[in-house]
């Protein structure tokens, strides 16, 4: 059994890891989170001080006060002086005490949510706490679902009003957990745009660390995830607990660290505009949160983490089904193409082997730069020479899938939409508007704009043959404040994301062949809840190779390497106007989902020749990229000239090396690979040398590069006998 109930202790053990919970004095204490333990006998509980200025319920109890107890959920207002999970104002107060009424396990996952939730856990086992505030009359519920054959506890919450008035909800995060003293670090992916999923890790010290955000969606700057760890926690020792949050919309993730030490660790939608009025026999259920446990370090929990994601929440049709290389138009043209352009460089796809055609932006209504049209989903068949279907065959009959790029969320003021629906956008009444590339926010808040989307976005998927498509999302939300008064308001950005999964959850159910990336500008929403629906991510806007290696690197943190798309671009590139060498570029990309982003007519011949050389070897290694388990070697931040990642997949091994800049009195570095079979031997493809395991992992495999910046190196071995 994952779940146990033994008197007033709550055993949720899943593989190698246990969360225990205590009920005492109708409180719920959390006794243990981290490797897994059967016979718990409350060694580690806080009752033996009275610790200084803690408050206490229980006058005759000195020695148990919410500010010192370890707990799973934070209460406002009642002696807990840390930052709640929780707070909800009834009345003239926001002070509630939940306490626990009872306890039960049932099978599968018990959610029937309009937000994102994992797939596949028919064979899971939920424990179900509930609490009640008999003052305010309010129920909470609190829930914890495990698998048995991975470290990942999913959880969230739901607060039911049985009262007879309306509550306002200002905070309900989806995860908190008291950890016991200790010397942690804590580990975020943060950034910019160009630049998303940097690795920062930090000491934690006595105060509160916090990444938010407050842009209407999980944005390039921060990821929806944490990962607190041991301080000496190494690549592949050490324990460390992966926080993470289902959601692509405003959130916060902290830790705290109290006066006495004690960590506290959260997770769940932002507070800055957010509350939730929540009527009389009504309910509400947070996003959904993912904790993941690994006593193996950080590769341990990117592993766990890599294969929740991909089989509980990439959808399971495309999970491990393996990537179509594509080319995509738009850094080749921009938005100066027609028909024959398009189809010129579909022919040069096929011939260097190219498995997927993408049409980006400029297709539709009149668009012909980023100032107009989003909104006018029809196809602008002048400038495609006939209807797109046209088209689409065309591509087809070469051999190849093809693509179609959209922007749903947003409107132009120069468009048809907006002169029939100015109230559409989203927009504060009798303020002007503030813009981001010329463009607007639909206000997705309004079931009428859904509908419409709905609508207009199946006709186009229903009456084209289109394989693919990607979704992009290109600035963020202002001026909120379409609703009737201010609670409205504040409600908007989550009502937006409400109505986006309502879209993308019947777009997808109905096209479900159809493979949809998520883009926001790059990385601006690469998270659990868009990936829920979107089996593939446009990590960054950034193609530049050497620019792209600590993005990569940070995305292998906690996301799978299937869900990572990776364009071989132009040079000067177009982002970074470096130049870098064809070779190194195709290796960076076939760290990912391997895509070119150029204008393949405009090569030599000795270029093309190389691409398909790359292609026909990426078809060699593509399940070992796209399956394997991944190992990182070398970090390419932290002051790095170098990087290099390992890939094993079956009795196949891959790595590859990259040096940004020539270095001159100095030895070759050595790479000592991982986790491969000690006692067998691996041949390097393309050459006759063979390797024991143990010699590659101990030993090492030196790496030889010629004088110049910008350079990679592959080394690929297959298991022989």
């Amino acid at each position: 059994m994952s779940i146990t109930i033994n008197k007033n202790y709550y055993y949720i053990n899943s593989k190698e890891l246990s969360l225990i919970i205590e009920e005492r004095e109708g409180d719920l204490l959390l006794r243990h989170l981290g490797r897994k333990i059967t016979n718990y006998h409350g060694s580690n509980a806080i009752n033996e001080r009275d610790h200084a200025f803690s408050g206490q319920l229980n006058p005759d109890v000195r020695t148990y006060s919410y500010d010192t107890q370890r707990q799973v959920l934070g209460l406002h207002g009642l002696g807990d002086f840390r930052q709640p999970s929780l707070k909800i104002q009834h009345g003239v107060s926001d002070v509630t005490r939940f306490e626990f009424l009872k306890a039960e396990v049932v099978k599968g996952i018990s959610l029937e949510s309009k937000l994102p939730y994992p797939h596949s856990l028919e064979k899971a086992e939920t424990l179900i706490f509930t609490l009640v505030d008999k003052v305010a009359d309010l129920e909470l519920k609190l829930y914890y679902t495990v698998v048995e054959d991975n470290n990942t506890i999913v959880t969230y919450s739901e607060v039911i009003n049985n009262s007879n008035q309306a509550v306002v909800i200002h905070r309900a995060l989806s995860a908190m957990a008291d950890v016991p003293t200790r010397d942690y670090d804590v580990v975020t992916l943060q950034g910019a745009y160009a630049r998303e999923k940097t690795v920062r890790r930090q000491r934690v010290e006595q105060g509160i660390f916090k990444v938010a955000s407050n842009r209407g969606a999980s944005g390039h700057a921060q990821t929806p995830a944490l990962i607190l760890c041991d301080h000496e926690a190494s690549e592949g020792a050490g324990e460390a607990l992966a926080f993470q949050l289902m959601y692509s919309g405003n959130f916060q993730t902290f830790v705290q660290k109290s006066q006495i030490n004690e960590v506290r660790v959260a997770i769940g939608i932002e507070d800055e505009n957010f509350t939730w009025e929540l009527a009389s026999n009504e309910s509400f259920e947070t996003p959904v949160a993912l904790i993941t446990y690994s006593h193996q370090g950080l590769t341990g929990v990117s592993q766990e983490s890599q294969a929740f994601v991909t089989d509980y929440i990439i959808p399971k049709q495309f999970a491990h089904e393996e990537r179509p290389i594509l080319l995509n138009n738009w850094e080749a043209t921009y938005f100066d193409f027609e028909k024959e352009k398009l189809l010129e460089l579909a022919e040069d796809a096929k011939q260097v082997g190219v498995e997927l055609f993408v049409l980006d932006d400029g297709w539709f209504g009149n668009r012909f730069d980023d100032n107009r049209a989003l909104g006018d989903w029809f196809v602008n068949e002048e400038k495609l020479g006939g209807p797109l279907q046209d088209l689409i065959e065309k591509v087809h009959a070469k051999g190849l899938k093809f693509g179609l790029w959209f922007e749903p969320e947003m409107i132009s003021v120069d468009s048809d939409l907006y002169r029939t629906h100015p109230d559409w956008a989203i927009q504060v009444p009798n303020y002007g508007h503030t813009y981001s590339r010329n463009q607007l926010v639909l206000n997705l808040a309004n079931p009428d704009v859904v509908t419409y989307l709905k609508d207009v976005l199946d006709k186009i998927l229903t009456d084209n043959a289109i394989d693919y498509v990607k979704w992009d999302y290109n600035r963020n939300m202002t001026n909120i404040g379409n609703g009737a008064n201010y609670l409205e308001s504040q409600m908007q950005s989550h009502q937006y994301m409400l109505g986006l999964y309502d879209l993308v959850e019947f777009l997808t159910s109905k096209h479900e062949n159809i493979l949809f990336e998520s883009c926001s500008g790059g990385g601006g929403r690469n998270d659990l809840g868009m990936m829920r629906y979107f089996p593939q991510v446009w990590a960054s806007d950034n193609t530049d190779a050497i620019a792209r290696l600590p993005i990569q690197y940070g995305s292998s943190y906690l996301y799978p390497t299937i869900s990572m798309g990776a364009h071989v671009s132009a040079v000067p590139n177009h982002q970074m106007e470096r130049t870098t060498p064809l070779e190194t570029r195709g290796d960076v990309a076939m760290m990912g989902n391997l895509g070119y982003e150029l204008d393949l007519t405009s090569l030599t011949q000795e270029e093309k020749d190389i691409i398909a050389g790359q292609i026909a070897h990426y078809k060699d290694i593509r399940p070992v990229v796209q399956f394997g388990q991944q190992y990182r070697l070398i970090n390419p931040e932290a002051g790095s000239n170098e990087a290099a990642v390992q890939f094993n997949y079956e009795n196949k091994v891959l790595a590859t090396y990259v040096r940004v800049l020539s270095t001159v009195e100095t030895v070759e570095t050595t790479l000592k690979l991982k986790n491969l079979d000690q006692d067998a031997n691996y041949m390097l493809q393309g050459t006759d040398q063979v390797y024991s395991g143990a010699e590659l992992m101990y030993a090492g495999i030196t790496v030889v590069l010629p004088q110049g910046d910008f350079l990679s190196k592959q080394f690929y071995f297959v298991k022989v006998d």
